[in-house]
């Protein structure tokens, strides 16, 4: 089936925000690693994470993934506030 990789990419991004926590050593921010293999490929060269070809069960992700995995969680599954 061919479908939109960037919009896949994007949504895998915004999920990865969901599973995201501080890692306290090095003080990324990282995410578990419970995405397809190609797209998580994607995320890296894209720059969002980091290598994710390792024994870790989680990824790091760059300054600017981490920022740009909330905006688009918010985006996509954000509850928008009814306006008084």
């Amino acid at each position: 089936m061919e479908y939109d990789k960037d919009k896949v990419d994007e949504a895998a991004l915004a999920m990865l925000y969901l599973t995201s926590f501080k890692n306290d050593k090095l003080d990324p921010v990282c995410a578990w690693k419970g995405l397809d293999w190609d797209t998580l490929d994607r995320l890296y060269e894209k720059g969002f994470i980091c290598d994710p070809k390792n024994k870790n069960k989680s990824v790091v992700f760059t300054e600017q993934g981490a920022k740009l995995s909330e905006k688009l969680f918010k985006k996509h599954f954000g509850v928008k506030k009814p306006r008084a």
